[in-house]
């Protein structure tokens, strides 16, 4: 029987996956504020980014593509992500960045990493450039889909071979949402789609704006109790796993 892997989901979409002897962090929000929004509760335990076999970054909106959390990071640090960020990078004085491209594939030791699809429009604003969004299926002894940030597509269906994990956005860092993004209710039919044994909500819980947290905080705790309970409803057979910001959970078992 495989050995189980872990993952800690550290919060937002920032998801330290251990799989086969490999570390993987995910779209690195590692501070305790971006601009306006605020890190709510603990921060982030520096052991979540040591000894990194591979960062992968889905896009480059300033909640995921953070360039001082990345200054946090060793230089010598291997970075995957979308064609063209490289540019974003120059001068960070990283010596191992490797850009990728819808259906491409890199392996990181045994493990194979396979950039998807995301319907999410990916300019960095303001005034940055406008890149292709991705997701991630890892495929090791297990298979993780790492959505990133997207909306529903009916391609999804694509990634449904064997999955045994799906990371799922199902919200954001604001009392609403904009386009191009995965509710609740979204998150959950995307199960129909994908068919995983197992799905862990993320892009919850983890940032407010300044005072937010304190006037309406209903959306920094009830998104993934949604998203598990429409769930139930339309893919009964999908194991919905609750992890709170800072907190692992094993898989693959």
């Amino acid at each position: 029987m495989p050995k189980p892997q872990q993952l800690t989901y550290v919060g937002h979409a920032t998801v330290l996956i251990e799989m086969d002897g490999v570390r993987l962090l995910t779209d690195p929000i590692l501070r305790n504020r971006v601009g306006a929004i605020r890190r709510h509760g603990a921060s982030v335990d520096p052991s979540m980014q040591r000894d990194l076999d591979a960062v992968l970054i889905s896009h480059l909106h300033l909640d995921h593509f953070d360039l001082p959390s990345l200054r946090m990071l060793d230089r010598s640090t291997r970075l995957i992500a979308p064609a063209g960020t490289a540019d974003a990078l120059h001068g960070e004085g990283f010596e191992n960045i490797e850009e990728i491209r819808i259906a491409d594939s890199i392996r990181v030791g045994p493990v194979k990493l396979t950039a998807t699809y995301a319907h999410h429009h990916g300019g960095r604003y303001p005034f940055g450039p406008s890149l292709n969004c991705v997701g991630y299926l890892i495929r090791g002894s297990s298979t993780v889909y790492f959505a990133g940030d997207t909306d529903i597509f009916p391609e999804m269906t694509e990634y449904s071979d064997d999955l045994d994990l799906a990371l799922l956005p199902v919200w954001g860092w604001g009392p609403t949402l904009g386009e191009g993004h995965l509710c609740p209710r979204k998150a959950a039919d995307s199960l129909a789609l994908l068919r995983p044994k197992m799905a862990v909500p993320i892009h919850w819980g983890t940032f407010a704006p300044i005072g937010m947290g304190w006037l309406r905080p209903a959306f920094l705790y009830d998104p993934p109790h949604a998203f598990r309970g429409h769930a139930t409803d339309v893919a009964p057979d999908v194991e919905v796993r609750v992890v709170s910001p800072g907190n692992f959970t094993q898989f693959g078992q």
